[in-house]
């Protein structure tokens, strides 16, 4: 069973425990194989901040199940009007040569649409977060680099690169990879020009039935000055769910 998705990521680029003698790919498996709840469900606050400090609150809800060859993850936006009802879904597949699925429901027009691959690299519902920041991306798309071992906020840490094979949204990431949580503290994106665009920060991680669990992160980009930040709430794990639950029809019936 792998990471969730946007508990951060989420979501989004870890690797795992290993000795400093093994390669950075080797790292990075161990984290994309890593043991994560079999399913469950959770709130989540989303909160927008702009440059001048203003705030737009968002509430969501998600479920998550692992089915071992696909990872399924649906979230429906509960508050405020504007986005109430809004549903994304997101399938993650084993295996390396298979992008994720993506879909999106908007309720004002009554229709389910799926994120092509060329739209990945929007935001978010104007979040910070892209469609592509939110898959489980394959080790196997990245060359990895393991700079340094030091620490971070007082953790001792893996520094480590991916640069993609393909030319792709970001030309870079560099995280910072606690190693007793198998989990990134914080991660660097840069621009198709090298540039630092954007940086992650997780702020809180909790350890569930033995599962670390991202509970506060933070992206801000740098370039823009906006940052979102996430706060997971009333995590519920090992509920046995429906794959039944994960499907178009769910996003557009609601909670």
């Amino acid at each position: 069973m792998k990471k969730i998705t946007l508990i951060i990521t989420v979501f989004l680029f870890a690797f795992g425990n290993a000795s400093t003698a093994q390669t950075a790919k080797e790292i990075a498996y161990k984290v994309y194989n890593k043991e994560t709840p079999k399913d469950g469900e959770s709130d989540m606050t989303m909160t927008l901040i702009n440059k001048k400090g203003s705030k737009r609150v968002r509430k969501l809800h998600q479920f998550f199940i692992d089915l071992g060859e696909v990872e399924k993850q649906l979230m429906f936006f509960t508050a405020p009007a504007d986005v109430k009802n809004t549903a994304f879904m997101n399938w993650s597949y084993t295996a390396a040569d298979k992008n994720d699925d993506q879909w999106l429901y908007l309720p004002a027009l009554k229709k389910v649409k799926r994120i092509s691959s060329s739209n990945k690299d929007n935001d978010f519902m104007g979040s910070d977060f892209t469609y592509e920041d939110m898959e489980k991306r394959s080790p196997e798309r990245d060359e990895h680099k393991l700079s340094e071992t030091t620490t971070y906020n007082g953790e001792l840490v893996w520094v480590v690169s991916a640069t993609p094979i393909e030319e792709e949204q970001y030309s870079k990431k560099i995280a910072w990879i606690s190693q007793e949580k198998n989990t990134p503290l914080k991660i660097e994106f840069y621009d198709e020009d090298e540039e630092l665009l954007k940086i992650l920060k997780i702020t809180t991680i909790t350890k569930i039935n033995n599962y670390w669990i991202v509970q506060d992160q933070e992206m801000e980009n740098i370039q823009t000055k906006h940052k979102t930040q996430i706060n997971l709430t009333n995590l519920v794990i090992d509920k046995n769910l429906s794959e039944g639950k994960f499907s178009q029809r769910a996003m557009q019936k609601g909670l």
